[in-house]
């Protein structure tokens, strides 16, 4: 079954007691039993719930895994994978990170005796050199927010696997329709479905798949054992999103580069960082590991390095929205610097990058000659 037919029907199936197409949204935390223990695969919803497994079966279609696993927000599920870890254990992860994955590795699990290494995956000499007997777990953005920083999962899964190290993927930007992280080696593929995958700005949610069934089954044990675990009607929302994932994220895809060479030819802009501009650094391993485009977000930054310049442009937007989040069909836009990535101290942000000029775009659905008359306005 190829991509756009597994959006549709990718695991799901008609609901067998009324033939509904779309699976019923189970408002129940519990069901009844036959005899004591004796149930139909069901008997408490922060262990399974059908509308939960309808999305799970989906997510693990659309990934190319053995399981998928539903959680209440991107950092619910981030959160699940660290509970594997124990203190002694290390960390190497991107050095360009979403402030929340960031805040939660350095105020928590640092804090429980978890060492953490981030690295620019670029350099592997760099990132085997940080490698030792007790790193545990590789964690990668690619594209990573927001400075669109790829790294190169097939080489990075080579030398995980030689050394029998967990490798996950945070696939939120790039989503199943333009990469699959599995399919090059990595373990497990987190996403934030809060974006991408439910795409209507509506639902807070997170998702885990596994490429194997074991590890599945391990981190279900740590989902049902703490409770973060998805509702049934954010699960329903979501499932509904993923079934036009593919015709929404092509149409972000064509977007975000129009509107990613728009702003290189613009006069006040200084750098713009997309991977599907011929000259991004790693546009050929953008071309290698990814398909059918390049997503919808952009980052860019002011000739002028002037805050007052990014925050006025903000401000004056129309079209675009001035908020967090990112990958609904409505485009949004944000600083980084304020507002995702505040939480990292100024010192490690100006370090990788986010400069306080930095503004990233979520580019959305819209009619694209409308987001550049806004963009040239707001400019102005």
């Amino acid at each position: 079954m190829k991509f756009n037919t597994k959006t549709i029907h990718g695991g799901q199936q008609v609901d067998p007691s009324t033939g509904a197409v779309m699976p019923p949204v189970y408002h129940t935390s519990t069901f009844a039993q036959e005899s004591p223990g004796k149930h139909s695969g069901y008997e408490y919803s922060r262990a399974a719930n059908p509308t939960r497994t309808a999305l799970e079966n989906a997510l693990a279609s659309i990934e190319n895994g053995a399981r998928g696993l539903a959680f209440s927000s991107g950092l619910a599920a981030t959160d699940c994978v660290m509970r594997t870890l124990k203190p002694g254990d290390e960390v190497i992860a991107m050095d360009d990170l979403y402030g929340g994955t960031y805040r939660m590795f350095t105020r928590i699990y640092q804090d429980m005796g978890i060492k953490f290494h981030f690295v620019d995956m670029n350099d592997l000499e760099k990132f085997e050199s940080h490698i030792t007997e007790n790193t545990r777990l590789v964690w990668v953005e690619t594209p990573t927010n927001p400075l669109m920083k790829l790294a190169d999962i097939a080489a990075i899964a080579k030398i995980t696997k030689e050394k029998n190290i967990l490798f996950a993927v945070d696939n939120t930007f790039a989503t199943p329709y333009l990469q699959n992280p599995l399919d090059l080696g990595a373990d497990i593929v987190m996403h934030s479905a809060t974006k991408y995958l439910g795409g209507h700005s509506d639902v807070i949610a997170g998702a885990l798949i596994t490429k194997e069934a074991d590890l599945g089954e391990k981190l279900h044990f740590y989902q049902f054992a703490t409770g973060a675990t998805l509702g049934p009607q954010e699960s329903f929302l979501v499932l509904r999103g993923i079934k036009t994932l593919h015709i929404r994220v092509e149409r972000h895809s064509e977007n975000g580069i129009k509107i990613a060479e728009y702003l290189q030819k613009h006069p006040k802009i200084d750098q713009v960082f997309y991977p599907g501009l011929k000259d991004h650094p790693q546009y050929a391993l953008a071309n290698k590991q990814m398909k059918n485009g390049f997503g919808g977000m952009v980052s860019f930054t002011f000739k002028s390095k002037a805050k007052a310049d990014a925050i006025q442009f903000l401000e004056n937007l129309e079209v675009f929205t001035l908020a967090e989040s990112l990958g609904g069909v409505e485009s949004l836009a944000n600083h980084p610097a304020l507002m995702t990535h505040a939480s990292i101290p100024e010192a490690k942000r100006l370090e990788i990058g986010v400069t306080d000029d930095l503004v990233r775009l979520s580019v959305g659905i819209e009619d694209i000659e409308d987001l550049i008359l806004d963009i040239e306005q707001a400019l102005k």
